[in-house]
């Protein structure tokens, strides 16, 4: 058997394990669903078992290390998960070290959009290049820098926080305690609230674009906010790292021909350093499976940030 890693994603309904090999093939899976009310030792036993189950059926003697993805900011040096209000329940609990004491084994920690990131690189749209940032859209907005082949993470890290760019400066309040966040205009959360609030009834985003498809102008209207929104967001990133490649991805992804031409439009007016380079911008690859892709790859990571302290 050769080599292995396991890389886990954990998110506030469910959580999924996978082996994948030092190239990228994933030998498998295992889909779980997370009680959070059960409190942080019972998803640490859940997390555990699932990291077991595929260790008993590979082989430990093959096992090159573990890799857990989590929403939320993360205190590399303790291993503790801090503001992540999807996993309030692990809020400051030492998750990488209650882990490491179930498993007997190393635990690498990392952001779920930071690792998503990391598995664009590895072997999605980033493979060809060093130095990328990853925009995720969902219910929030994430992101992950990539830069010279590692994950960015300041040093508390805490960077990579893209939803709170700001893009309104008198805009829609944001739990972070700012107003006018990329979040809270971009995200698929907003999509729907944007919806709601120009008359579109109940709607989730995807009943928006499904509006947007049919020449709705309210749902056009919509997506425009939003791909101007991001347009400004992809402006400062692009200003400011001057990276060849900036990635999409999460749910409204398939919105792309609706936002996209705004996003680009407000791009290109805001940035020199776009109009005059070879900047791409583009759809992520992996979709879903990016994070458990990254969160496998973080042991094959040399690293030194990750070696834990216990």
């Amino acid at each position: 058997m050769s080599e292995y890693s396991i890389g886990l994603d954990l998110g506030g309904t469910n959580l999924r394990a996978a082996a994948v090999d030092a190239k990228g093939k994933m030998l498998q899976k295992i889909w779980a669903t997370t009680d959070l009310s059960r409190g942080p030792e019972a998803v640490m036993e859940d997390m555990a078992k699932a990291i077991d189950a595929l260790r008993h059926s590979l082989g430990s003697q093959s096992l090159h290390g573990i890799g857990v993805a989590v929403p939320g900011f993360i205190r590399l040096k303790e291993g503790v998960i801090m503001g992540s209000n999807n996993l309030a329940v692990l809020e400051g609990f030492p998750m990488r070290d209650a882990l490491q004491t179930r498993l007997d084994a190393p635990v690498i920690l990392e952001n779920d959009a930071n690792a998503a990131a990391m598995g664009e690189k590895w072997i999605g749209a980033g493979r060809d290049v060093d130095d990328l940032v990853l925009v995720t859209l969902g219910t929030g907005i994430g992101g992950g820098i990539i830069s010279g082949g590692r994950i960015l993470h300041g040093f508390l890290g805490m960077a990579g926080e893209i939803g709170h760019i700001t893009v309104v400066p008198n805009g829609n309040p944001c739990g972070c305690g700012n107003h006018g966040c990329l979040e809270k205009h971009a995200s698929a959360t907003a999509i729907a609230g944007l919806g709601r609030m120009i008359g579109l009834g109940d709607v989730t985003s995807e009943e928006v674009y499904e509006l947007a498809k049919k020449g709705d102008t309210r749902a056009l209207a919509v997506f425009e906010h939003m791909g101007r929104a991001l347009g400004m967001a992809l402006a400062v990133l692009v200003n400011i790292f001057n990276f060849p490649l900036y990635l999409i991805s999460g749910g409204p992804i398939p919105a792309w021909d609706v936002f996209s031409i705004p996003m680009m439009a407000e791009l290109k007016q805001r940035s020199f350093t776009y109009r005059a380079s070879k900047t791409v911008v583009a759809k992520a690859e992996l979709g879903n499976e990016a994070g458990l892709y990254g969160a496998a790859y973080l042991p094959w990571s040399t690293e030194t940030n990750y070696v834990a302290r216990g």
